[in-house]
């Protein structure tokens, strides 16, 4: 089982003398089995929410705490080792290696963790497989379609069987059939693989599915359901 714990997380960004203040005490806990959705408008604090969440960046103030793990007090070298195993992210812009295939984008972030190169290859065509992606496994980004790299990025964060998962507007870019796929894979994952799933999405779809909606305002959560 896994806990995420946010506490009173402030986020100021500063440029010369002007600070703007991006998040002003978000608390709030999730735990695995659960699909949790993020919502606001630009500018409402929720890009900078996910970013902190996936690592990309740290609080000024307050804590996030995975488990037993304060992440923000990590350091740089232990939080990359930290994030290999523990947090799959995907990108709304897929953020996959251009000149690398579909497999191999899958194997790359497993061989970080391991150096068992025949496991990874063959856990990688396992995701591949089941996010229908199988027999365009050796081909690259470019030769794919947003929904197909969609799932691939999927795939790329699951490669390390990570407890949890966060997607930033995984159905941006995609048609309505391959979004309800997305959707129902993560969705999957939280309540059959129980991983704690997290999605910062504009997409009505995923909110009417999730476990809990937290709707951000000014940089503060003002309404959980």
């Amino acid at each position: 089982m896994t806990n995420l714990s946010v506490k009173n997380v402030i986020k100021v960004y500063k440029t010369g003398k002007l600070e703007v203040i991006a998040l002003q005490g978000v608390t709030f806990d999730a735990r695995s089995g659960e699909l949790v959705v993020l919502r606001g408008p630009s500018g409402s604090g929720k890009t900078t929410l996910f970013n902190l969440l996936a690592c990309l960046d740290r609080p000024t103030a307050g804590s996030i705490r995975l488990d037993d793990t304060s992440v923000q007090d990590l350091s740089d070298q232990a939080l990359e080792k930290y994030l290999a195993t523990t947090v799959g992210v995907v990108f709304q812009s897929f953020n996959l290696i251009s000149s690398f295939t579909a497999l191999e984008n899958v194997v790359f972030p497993m061989l970080l963790a391991t150096n068992n190169v025949p496991e990874a290859r063959k856990r990688a065509e396992e995701l591949l497989e089941r996010v229908g992606m199988g027999e365009r496994k050796d081909h690259e980004p470019r030769e794919l379609s947003g929904g197909e790299q969609q799932r691939v990025a999927i795939a790329v964060a699951l490669a390390n069987d990570p407890p949890v998962v966060l997607a930033d507007e995984p159905t941006a870019e995609l048609d309505s059939k391959t979004g309800q796929f997305v959707v129902e894979m993560l969705r999957d994952q939280a309540h059959e693989e129980k991983k704690l799933v997290l999605v910062a999405t504009h997409d009505e779809t995923i909110a009417a599915l999730a476990d809990r909606s937290l709707r951000l305002h000014d940089g503060r959560i003002v309404d959980s359901a």
